[in-house]
């Protein structure tokens, strides 16, 4: 049941052994992966959303800030372009931009080649928002995967990926 008996049990194991109890037919690996899988994804987020909320953004205004910044001088992309990476919706992209450009860390052009097209680029206050914002964020990530070697980090990831590419078309 539990891959590492010197470990103790967790929600999930109580889960699992409950259904092997009333249902000793069911197959419940499945359950082990994915039922951990939710409980880290909200670990994670609860104990990362902090170093945001403290830089006073929300939800998500992050991953635009990350996206122009990682896109390379001179950190500009379109909704369109920050939508497909970011993973969300042209309107959430909107209101996440309004919200940085209020605050001067982005700001908004129009397009040279499509005067209905806007383009988002990063201010200089907020590629140094960015850049402090990512050094602190990869050391919490760092804090977070302590409990595995840097051989187990690059098993687990491997397999992620491999699952992931069985899930996304």
């Amino acid at each position: 049941m539990h891959p590492d008996a010197t470990e103790a049990p967790d929600a999930t194991d109580a889960i699992v052994a409950q259904w092997n109890r009333e249902r000793p037919d069911l197959d419940t690996r499945p359950m082990q992966v994915i039922g951990r899988l939710f409980r880290l994804t909200d670990e994670v987020d609860q104990r990362l959303r902090p170093l945001f909320a403290a830089a006073d953004l929300g939800n998500g205004d992050f991953d635009v800030l990350a996206a122009l910044r990682r896109c390379g001088a001179p950190y500009t992309l379109s909704a369109g372009e920050l939508s497909r990476t970011v993973l969300v919706t042209t309107g959430a992209i909107t209101k996440r931009v309004d919200r940085l450009e209020a605050r001067g860390l982005v700001a908004r052009t129009v397009a040279e080649n499509d005067s209905r097209g806007r383009l988002i680029t990063l201010t200089a206050e907020g590629i140094a928002l960015t850049d402090e914002l990512m050094a602190a964020h990869l050391d919490n990530q760092r804090r977070l995967l302590s409990g595995l070697s840097a051989q187990e980090q690059e098993q687990l990831a491997a397999l992620l990926h491999r699952l992931s590419a069985t899930l996304t078309p």
